[in-house]
């Protein structure tokens, strides 16, 4: 087994996890995760089994991510955010506060891949806005920005801009509706919609304001 480097032995690796885990109780990692060096997490965060988090990634506080997950390196990620299983998060993609990534949705950060040919200076930033919720199995195209509050539904495939509180569905994803910062779909009598949280909204040129 290489012993050497980056890589640790299974015992090492053991005793390395425990003393992370004693040296800082702020947040859990799980001791079948990797966490490299130079990583910043938050407080109250926690880390499920078999995950990986990569060299130059912040992760804010508050935030879970579940089995399987990989992130970085060099991610950013707000406060509050809810990483589902089976996640993957790329250098390139920026996430803001109380971001919901449903299980196996996936991203992207190169638009023309080829396995022979590099392109990591080529990677496109792709931007999710806080609140905004993606389903499980859906893909966001890389290049993008998601806006506050929208809801990317199951299986979608985003391959361009979504408004902030749009209802995105379908391959490729279209717009068939808005939903408030509760998630739920709004109904609209005379362009004024009440949500179930108190809040009202309204659509203006385009789009949705609160009022």
């Amino acid at each position: 087994m290489i012993d050497s480097g980056k890589y640790l032995s299974r015992d090492k690796w053991k005793n390395r996890a425990k003393s992370k885990q004693k040296q800082d109780d702020s947040f859990f990692v799980h001791s079948s995760s990797i966490v490299d060096d130079n990583v910043k997490i938050g407080e109250g965060t926690k880390i499920w089994h078999f995950s990986h988090i990569l060299s130059g990634t912040t992760i804010g506080k508050n935030c879970s991510f579940g089995q399987n997950c990989v992130v970085g390196g060099n991610v950013n990620i707000g406060n509050g955010v809810k990483v589902q299983n089976n996640v993957s998060i790329y250098e390139g993609v920026e996430i803001e506060d109380d971001v919901f990534l449903g299980p196996s949705m996936v991203f992207t950060n190169v638009i023309n891949p080829r396995a022979f040919i590099k392109r990591k200076d080529e990677f496109k930033k792709t931007l999710l806005k806080k609140g905004c919720s993606i389903g499980a199995n859906a893909t966001i195209i890389c290049g993008v920005t998601i806006g506050e509050y929208a809801l990317i539904g199951s299986g979608a495939v985003i391959n361009r801009d979504v408004p902030p509180y749009a209802l995105m569905v379908g391959v490729p994803a279209k717009q068939i509706g808005w939903v408030g910062v509760s998630g739920n779909t709004l109904n609209f009598v005379d362009n004024i919609a009440n949500d179930s949280d108190g809040r009202k909204y309204s659509i203006i040129e385009n789009r949705l304001e609160i009022i």
